[in-house]
This record gives C-alpha cells, sequence and structure tokens, in this order.
C-alpha cells in the first residue's frame, strides 16, 4: 500500500463529568486525509481548507506526529499528506485530535499495521501537546477505538474500551471561538471533597450507564460540578440551550471538550432533530452563526475510505 484515504471523526470530550478521562466518537462533522509515502525523507503537509493552520511539519500537528513515527522507527523515507479539514478548530469537537489521530492511523496503515492501537494514540499524543500544550487522550482515544472510551491513565498509557449505547448525539457549534489553552487557564487549581465526592459518583454512575444501557442512569449521571460551572459561562446562551434540551428530552448532555460546541445525548433520533433546530433557533435570535449536527454514536472511529 502506498496511498491511504481517511474519514476521521469529530469526537466529543469530558462527557460532563469525564474531565480529560472520558470521550465518544460521532459521525458528524468529519476532516478527511489522504497519506502517502514517498522516497524523499521529507514530510510534507497540505491543507486544502481555509482555517489558515501551519503547513511546516514541526508547527502542523499532523506533521509532528509523522515526524515522531519518522525518528522512532528510523525511516528513510517521507510521507506525503493532504488535509481537508470540515472540524473547525477551536470547536471542541476535537479537530486537532482528528489530524494527530488520521495522521497515526494513516501511517500505521502504510507502514503495514505495526502499532497496535494504544500505540498509534501515544503517537497521536504528541499533536494533542503541540496544539493545546497538555498531551490528553480523550478525543484520540475514541477517534482511533471508535465509540466511547475510558483513558484510565496516560502515563503509562491505559485505554478502556467501553460500551456503545444505542444513542443519538445532538451538537451545535457556534461560531465564537474558545481556545483549549485558555479554557484550561481559567480552572480552579483546588476544589473540595465534597464536590470531588459528588463529582466521583456522577462519573461511576454514567460509566454504569453506558456498561448496562440504562438511559435513565446516564441521564442522572450527566452532571458536572467543577469544570462546567467554570466553562460554561465562556459559551453564549449555554445554560438556555441545556435547559431547552432537556425539556425537549435529552438526557443530559454539555460542553464538547473545552467548548464552544454543546452535545446532548437523545434516545430517538426525531427528538434529537428537534433539539438541533431549536439550539439553531436559538442562536439565530442572537445573530450568532452556528452549525448543528445530528448522528449516533460512531461505535468504529477512524474508516479507511480508499487505498492503492
Amino acid at each position: 500500500m502506498k496511498r491511504i484515504r481517511l474519514r476521521i471523526p469529530a469526537t466529543v470530550a469530558n462527557l460532563v463529568c469525564g474531565f480529560d478521562i472520558l470521550g465518544m466518537a460521532v459521525h458528524a462533522p468529519y476532516d478527511e486525509m489522504e497519506l502517502r509515502i514517498w522516497d524523499s525523507p521529507e514530510i510534507m503537509i497540505h491543507h486544502e481548507d481555509l482555517f489558515g493552520l501551519p503547513e511546516e511539519p514541526s508547527k502542523n500537528v499532523a506533521g509532528i506526529v509523522l515526524l515522531k513515527i519518522q525518528e522512532h522507527f528510523n525511516l528513510s523515507h517521507g510521507f506525503e499528506v493532504i488535509i481537508r479539514k470540515y472540524i473547525k478548530p477551536g470547536s471542541g469537537l476535537g479537530s486537532s485530535a482528528a489530524s494527530a489521530a488520521g495522521a497515526a492511523y494513516g501511517a500505521n496503515a502504510l507502514l503495514g499495521n505495526i502499532l497496535s492501537a494504544d500505540e498509534m494514540i501515544h503517537f497521536a499524543m504528541f499533536g494533542e501537546e503541540l496544539a493545546s500544550g497538555v498531551r490528553h487522550a480523550d478525543n484520540i482515544a475514541p477517534c482511533i477505538y471508535g465509540g466511547i472510551t475510558l483513558v484510565k491513565s496516560t502515563h503509562p498509557l491505559d485505554i478502556i474500551p467501553l460500551n456503545t449505547p444505542e444513542l443519538f448525539v445532538a451538537a451545535v457549534h457556534p461560531q465564537v471561538e474558545v481556545k483549549t489553552s485558555d479554557s484550561r487557564q481559567i480552572l480552579k487549581k483546588n476544589i473540595s471533597l465534597k464536590s470531588a465526592v459528588e463529582q466521583w459518583g456522577n462519573i461511576a454512575g454514567l460509566i454504569a450507564g453506558i456498561q448496562k444501557n440504562d438511559f435513565s442512569l446516564i441521564g442522572r449521571s450527566l452532571n458536572d460540578v467543577i469544570i462546567e460551572p467554570v466553562r460554561s459561562i465562556l459559551i453564549p446562551k449555554f445554560d438556555e440551550i441545556k435547559m431547552k434540551s432537556i425539556e425537549i428530552g435529552a438526557l443530559g448532555g454539555g460542553i464538547s471538550g473545552s467548548g464552544p460546541s454543546i452535545f446532548m445525548l437523545v434516545e430517538k433520533k426525531e427528538t434529537a432533530e428537534e433539539i438541533a433546530g431549536m439550539m439553531k433557533s436559538v442562536y439565530d435570535d442572537t445573530k450568532i452563526e452556528s452549525l448543528v449536527y445530528v448522528s449516533k454514536i460512531n461505535p468504529s472511529g477512524i474508516e479507511i475510505i480508499e487505498e492503492a
């Protein structure tokens, strides 16, 4: 195999109470990436989008992943990469993770599948470190594994794929920018034991609900008493969107990643579409442009759509 084309899904990190440890893949939006091996040791990055991302490999999220793989295996050849991003950077939908995971996944396929899933995640985390300053895996893991994943530990890396409930995801991306690095800086450095205990209960309940397909338990557990109260002030209309979504019939939801996107977990497609319409209407009323998405949880993650 000398060339490969991938579809790389957006991801929802944290899942409300699981800060930096839970993530979920969705079907929409997604990026596309083409990779090929060439004889030159150079790594060449091309962006066929309008986001103005750097194309120098050491400054590009996909490029740094490929540099690390090239260095680790002492490869004499390089890679050419074409990236078409539809997951907007700064959306909170795993844009940087898609580039990083796609680079690791594509390189692995071109090299004959020499890496395990966790090894691909290990290399992709260098991309997340470049993007946000933190080697987190909560977006990368579901991107590569698909479905919902638990990052039990990053040192050492310990990823646990969870059950994939038959649920729909309604998401809205208001066109305001919230940088991951900025949203991390406003978080509290110390929390009370009472809040910690409540949060642990929510995380445990959410994972139990996911594993048991207990939608009522999932809904009762989608509560964040530590991160969301701080980050939500950066997102216009967050409280209104969440309240109205639950009134319509969402199990619950919250901030996708570091925001500004908001997601809701929903049992029925028709309800998810109604919630998406409401989300769009709320932002239309405030003159804030927005994009809405409805899809099921994506059980497979990155997909090879062409190889040669």
